[in-house]
């Protein structure tokens, strides 16, 4: 089983604990290469493309200018990411035996980077997958990546016991992974909450309950995607009325 993650907008870069020994990004030519090319791009290129104010994209042209795709150092993807999600997730808690399970099981899915392992280090950078950054592969993030991201994560699968990739991210980052060239089964899971006899996603509890999730498949120590039909933690419980082979459904009640 392999559980799949968006990043996030908000970073924390500040150091973190020392409970495992961090690892290099692995897609370093597609890295570089996409770097280039936005190292060319101009604070009003940068303003326009991502949707951004002035000083966001001062700021980020700042990022992609000092950005070096060789540095060895930085921060492990898992700690500096510090969205909602990263919020359920809460990395900095873990031990060094679970993040050595989470290394193995859990990847985060990167406009920049690719393919993410939790312990890889990098660099302050903001680069969403829906951005439409032209490259020599195309007019957009999704035509840069092609079927890169999908033959990774078939790679990384390859060994366990159930190749299942569990999707926990969004649409705008899952989008990015060529179906077609997945050559593994996969599962969407959503959460919803309950109010009046209906159910509707609210994106902040659905974004902290995917990091939750995940959480929950790495203190486990879960390595069939079966087993995470027993979540149970903040309230949900899995909704076997509502869900599909490939959608599994997570409702709960009283947060909305």
């Amino acid at each position: 089983m392999l559980i799949v993650l968006s990043p996030a907008k908000r970073l924390d870069f500040s150091e973190p604990p020392v409970a495992a020994e961090p690892t290099l990004p692995r897609l370093t030519e597609d890295v570089a290469s996409l770097a280039r090319t936005a190292k060319r791009q101009t604070k009003a290129d940068l303003r326009r493309l991502m949707g951004i104010s002035d000083d966001l994209a001062r700021l980020n042209r700042e990022r992609f200018q000092a950005f070096d795709p060789e540095a060895t150092d930085g921060t492990p993807a898992a700690f500096a990411f510090a969205g909602d999600v990263y919020q359920g997730l809460d990395a900095r808690t873990l031990d060094a035996e679970a993040l050595a399970f989470a290394q193995d099981r859990v990847r985060i899915l990167s406009g920049l980077y690719g393919v993410l392992r939790p312990l890889d280090r990098i660099q302050p950078y903001r680069l969403e997958m829906g951005t439409r950054l032209k490259t020599r592969r195309g007019s957009s993030l999704y035509d840069f990546w092609g079927d890169r991201l999908s033959k990774q994560l078939n790679a990384d699968a390859e060994g366990h016991a159930d190749p299942t990739l569990v999707n926990l991210a969004s649409q705008e980052y899952f989008g990015a992974v060529d179906a077609k060239a997945l050559k593994i089964p996969v599962v969407t899971c959503h959460f919803r909450e309950a109010k009046d006899g209906e159910s509707r996603i609210i994106s902040f509890f659905a974004k902290k309950a995917r990091g939750t999730m995940a959480r929950f498949a790495i203190e486990e120590r879960i390595d069939r995607a079966e087993d995470l039909k027993a979540f149970d933690r903040d309230g949900y419980a899995f909704d076997k009325a509502a869900s599909t082979d490939a959608d599994w459904i997570f409702i709960r009640s009283g947060n909305s």
